[in-house]
């Protein structure tokens, strides 16, 4: 599997907490247990074990070498053994967790986005955006315009590592074209893939967050950018002090066909289009360019391309299905229910006061800090949105805070931490492009600096999202 699948190999473990949020009559009923974690507490045990010892024989990707369809598998049988019901019938609700119309619902939207990234990159739509971006950068914003750049794509592609894999190598020979400072030059691609990763409504993070949370892709889209876009500013200020290119390398003509695909579904997303419609219409433009400006490229082509999409997606169907199957186990035997009153117990405590605007606080820094720890400790921002989301949830319903606040915390302090991590893939792919410590490339990820101060901020400001809305069915 590509290293910039990776992301999107958790991704899909999503449905373990969109189910176990979405029967939330079940889970009141279910008496709360600690227990019922093991089989969490084993699947993350293993993950950063394994990682962890790699990583101390110099293994690259450490944190990535373990399949995580295998690391699951111990978890299950652990579940299956602490089930206090027949194994036939723990069985079915196996089996129940696997084929929730919530993971089938993932599945397509991953089906449509791998089709998209594979079509798009055939017809060399990366390239022209990349050349597009250069060709209007003054020599004098040679680093704002490389975090635009970077922004950009990793929004229509919705992966900072795919984005970073595609702009990274450009990037270094600028940066080595013009001189500048090569640590500085990583730390702009970072965070400009971290802020388009982060907004994307294809991002498997952004899915995460959307789906475990009950919202809508739109309105969680604007309650980041109120937060994102300050972050953004400060941060290509800072970029903008410390450019000192002499020089952009020479770009080719730009070509705005294959372009038209990216900029089509920015729009229609942003738009509120459905989710399907905007990356169908993504696959067939990004077709349509290829078969129009590649030579010898047919409908064969273009058919062998989407299935390339899709089978990129093979890992993330399997671990969908494990863990969907697992967290209706581990929901029954109240694991979430025991979750969810310790991290209360813990917010109420914090907000002393016990009004509502101080529970509502507690609750947005308890989401955010339960979701940097587990991204702490996995290393994947979308594992971290997963683990968290249906904690994240209840919280959010208990304590007056809307569900797009709640998603776009998730979303954001998940970016930061993956961001900041030295161990994190993003920043191992930027230090091995760059030839780099990955300590140099973090300590150059200012977006994400400013990412977090922006939202601790928003924390405590009074924002109307935090009211709360009715929600509507999909």
């Amino acid at each position: 599997m590509r290293k910039c699948d990776i992301s999107l190999l958790f991704s899909l473990i999503i449905n373990i907490v969109v189910y176990m949020s979405g029967s939330q009559q079940t889970t009141k009923t279910v008496a709360p247990s600690a227990v019922a974690l093991i089989p969490l507490i084993v699947f993350l045990a293993l993950f950063i074990g394994v990682g962890t010892y790699l990583s101390l024989q110099g293994v690259e990707f450490a944190f990535y070498q373990l399949p995580a369809p295998i690391a699951v598998l111990p978890a299950i049988i652990i579940a299956f053994l602490l089930s206090k019901e027949k194994l036939n019938r723990s069985i079915e609700h196996f089996m129940r967790g696997v084929g929730h119309p919530d993971i089938i619902a993932m599945c397509m939207i991953y089906l449509l986005a791998g089709a998209f990234a594979a079509v798009a990159k055939a017809s060399g739509g990366v390239d022209a955006t990349v050349n597009l971006g250069l060709s209007a950068i003054p020599t004098s914003m040679i680093l704002p315009g490389i975090f635009l750049i970077s922004a950009f794509i990793a929004t229509a592609m919705g992966t900072s590592m795919g984005t970073i894999a595609a702009v990274a190598p450009v990037a270094l020979g600028i940066a080595e074209s013009a001189g500048m400072s090569l640590p500085l030059t990583a730390g702009v691609v970072l965070s400009g893939a971290m802020f388009g990763d982060n907004l994307s409504i294809i991002s498997d993070t952004t899915i995460a967050a959307t789906r475990s949370q009950g919202c809508e892709m739109k309105d969680k889209f604007k309650e980041n950018i109120r937060i994102a876009l300050p972050a953004a500013l400060i941060a290509i200020a800072v970029f903008a002090f410390n450019s000192t290119a002499t020089q952009v390398p020479a770009t080719g003509d730009i070509e705005w066909l294959k372009v038209l695909p990216y900029i089509t579904i920015l729009i229609l997303a942003v738009s509120g289009v459905n989710v399907f419609v905007v990356l169908s219409i993504g696959i067939l433009l990004a077709g349509g360019v290829s078969l129009a400006s590649i030579d010898n490229y047919g409908l064969t082509n273009l058919a062998q391309d989407v299935y390339k999409g899709f089978g990129n997606m093979q890992e993330i169907f399997l671990l969908s299905m494990l863990i969907g199957g697992l967290s209706e186990l581990m929901r029954r035997q109240g694991g979430l229910a025991f979750l969810t009153n310790f991290v209360s117990s813990l917010i109420h405590a914090f907000g002393s006061s016990h009004s509502k605007h101080a529970n509502s606080r507690a609750s947005e820094l308890g989401i955010a800090g339960l979701v940097s720890m587990v991204n702490g400790c996995t290393a994947n921002n979308t594992v971290a949105i997963i683990v968290s989301g249906s904690v994240a949830r209840q919280l959010a319903e208990e304590n007056n805070v809307s569900p797009r606040r709640s998603a776009s915390l998730l979303d954001i302090f998940s970016c930061v931490v993956q961001g900041v991590l030295p161990y994190g893939a993003q920043v191992l792919l930027l230090g091995s492009v760059f030839n780099l410590s990955p300590i140099e490339v973090v300590a150059n990820s200012y977006y994400c600096f400013a990412l977090a101060i922006a939202a601790v901020v928003a924390v405590f400001i009074k924002h109307p999202a935090r009211q709360p809305v009715v929600q509507t069915e999909n």
